[in-house]
């Protein structure tokens, strides 16, 4: 069975014109177009674009999605990866609603007796479930890799996961302060500090500069990581990704 493009827009939300940008860049070319020139799309390309929409919902950008369908080999497990990541960012979200809804009630509990923040109950709750998203989720686009940064990280205590995140924050700041004292991305001060970055994960398993340069994309890429970098300074998402480009380079050059 088929449906013509106006039909799968309206299953989908998705626009027409969404699903013929999608055609033409590869990444979800329709199964035939009629005489007429209209798109139809068969069981397959359903498939499909449900994988390019919960990855667009998890913050994976285009280019990245297109890399990851074009790589996966087993629809079904690939699915199985989805499910696992939207199952930790229910999970998250509801760690989420609980604090906002425990803040309420202490809100409203220290406005009636004329208390302060200060007198609230292990003040850390507050930002349960708005820390920065944790590293191996964070490499969703890159499987393995981030398989081996969660074994690496699972027997971590709260503490323990708390520095590296201080650690990789730190790490984006003083990449900022090099942006912003006006040093290239492919300055000596810029690659030494890529270079840190590039030796933190071949310590967990060998990196390719192709792999890399991925991870550089994404930092532009993918909406979380871009946030998280735009958030420290306007612009620093792509000098991240320019410097990783300029690294790479030097790997195979």
């Amino acid at each position: 069975m088929a449906w013509p493009i106006s039909e799968v827009a309206r299953m989908s939300g998705v626009t027409a014109r969404t699903l013929r940008h999608y055609d033409d860049i590869g990444l979800l070319p329709p199964a035939w177009t009629g005489s007429s020139g209209h798109r139809h799309y068969e069981e397959h390309q359903l498939l499909r674009l449900q994988q390019v929409l919960v990855l667009r919902e998890l913050g994976v950008g285009l280019p990245e999605i297109g890399r990851i369908l074009a790589e996966q080999v087993d629809e079904l497990e690939a699915l199985r990866g989805h499910h696992r990541r939207l199952l930790a960012e229910r999970d998250r979200l509801d760690t989420l609603a609980g604090t906002v809804s425990r803040t309420i009630a202490e809100l409203e509990r220290s406005r009636k007796d004329g208390a302060t923040l200060n007198s609230i109950n292990r003040p850390e709750n507050l930002f349960e479930g708005v820390r920065t998203t944790q590293y191996a989720e964070s490499l969703a686009g890159f499987p393995e890799l981030a398989g081996e940064v969660e074994q690496h990280t699972s027997g971590w205590s709260d503490a323990e996961a708390e520095t590296a995140h201080r650690e990789r924050t730190a790490q984006m700041i003083r990449l900022a302060e090099l942006m912003a004292a006006g040093s290239t991305a492919d300055a000596e001060p810029v690659q030494a500090h890529i270079d840190a970055q590039y030796r933190a994960l071949t310590a967990l398993r060998t990196v390719t500069a192709d792999e890399y340069r991925a991870i550089g994309r994404s930092c532009v890429d993918n909406a979380r990581w871009r946030a998280a970098y735009e958030a420290i300074a306007p612009g620093l998402a792509g000098y991240q990704r320019d410097a990783i480009e300029a690294y790479a380079a030097s790997l195979t050059g």
